[in-house]
């Protein structure tokens, strides 16, 4: 059994995930994990299946790219299991006007203050730039962590928000 990553990404329409899923399951990829999004009109795609080779599931979506408007890749990965949770989880979100800089930043915080970020996705608004994070992260810093994001917040001009995450949120 092999373990792989694929990603699939181009202009977005309906089917896309069917399509995919279908090609999939007939080479018998089994999906254990994903992320599927819409991104400014493309849609993006992340799995972890386990299945046939790399080979095989390559000749299975090709079908799917051969017009180039979508590419996907298939990349061999590691079994491994998820890595043991370092805390608990808590969720970050930021809201501002837009500016280069901010995710790197914020990041950078959450980062230096032992977190893992673990989720995040960013949305352009108008002028209105939205983060938000599920971070994995020891309670015993989380009052350092929030006072370090703070400190970024107002040096970006945003709004930083933190919070313990409901189990059932995530």
């Amino acid at each position: 059994m092999h373990e792989l990553a694929i990603t699939v990404i181009g202009p977005d329409r309906t089917g896309i995930i069917a399509d995919v899923a279908e090609a999939l399951a007939e080479v018998g990829a089994n999906l254990a994990d994903s992320t599927m999004t819409r991104l400014r009109g493309h849609f993006a795609m992340t799995l972890i299946c386990t299945g046939p080779a790399a080979e095989a599931v390559e000749e299975a979506l090709a079908p799917l790219t051969a017009d180039g408007r979508l590419v996907a890749t298939v990349r061999a990965v590691r079994p491994e299991a998820d890595a043991a949770a370092q805390g608990e989880p808590f969720l970050v979100s930021v809201h501002g006007a837009d500016r280069l800089g901010i995710v790197a930043a914020v990041s950078r915080v959450v980062s230096a203050a032992g977190g893992n970020i673990t989720d995040l996705t960013t949305r352009l608004a108008g002028p209105l730039y939205v983060i938000v994070a599920e971070v994995d992260l020891d309670p015993a810093h989380a009052d350092g962590l929030a006072e370090q994001l703070a400190v970024a917040a107002a040096e970006l001009a945003v709004d930083v928000t933190m919070r313990r995450a409901e189990s059932e949120i995530l």
